[in-house]
């Protein structure tokens, strides 16, 4: 057996996608991979309406409370489903949004936040650049084995 996969080869594989060990290490790296990947760019200026697929930000209540909107269309907030108390659930709506829109690399859509520094914009980023490297390292793995790669021990794959 002179071909043989090796976790080196499927590495080199996934960095030459953008997503293997050397972008995991920095989160720059991993946001620049999710969001070419995936067709999106965030921007944290107002845009117009129609400019923007999804929108992320902060307001206040009328007693003075702070709440965050998450929604695709600030003008129709839906109080169920688009408001937010705490932010620590904005992560999961950023990846759903980028995971079930409609991006596209050639014409990237945009997301605005308010807050491009914010903690859960890089919990998403890695959550979706993990989902991302999982489907990369199966298909790598599949292309392998139809150029002829085998496993060195066949309890490797099980």
């Amino acid at each position: 057996m002179s071909k043989v996969i090796t976790p080196e080869l499927i590495n080199e594989r996934l960095e030459a996608k953008g997503f293997g060990d050397k972008q995991m290490q920095d989160d720059e790296s991993i946001r620049k991979a999710v969001l070419d990947h995936f067709g999106y760019k965030l921007t944290g200026d107002w845009p117009h309406r129609e400019d923007a697929e999804y929108y992320i930000y902060e307001e206040s209540t009328q007693d003075g409370y702070s709440v965050y909107i998450a929604t695709a269309n600030p003008e129709r907030i839906s109080i169920s489903e688009d408001v937010h108390y705490y932010d620590h659930d904005l992560g999961d709506a950023l990846a759903d949004a980028i995971r079930y829109g409609n991006g596209d690399s050639e014409w990237p859509e945009t997301i605005y936040i308010d807050d491009l520094d914010a903690t859960f914009i890089d919990e998403a980023m890695q959550t979706l650049f993990e989902e991302a490297s999982v489907e990369f390292e199966n298909e790598i793995i599949k292309q392998l084995e139809e150029e002829g790669y085998e496993y060195a021990d066949a309890e490797a794959t099980a």
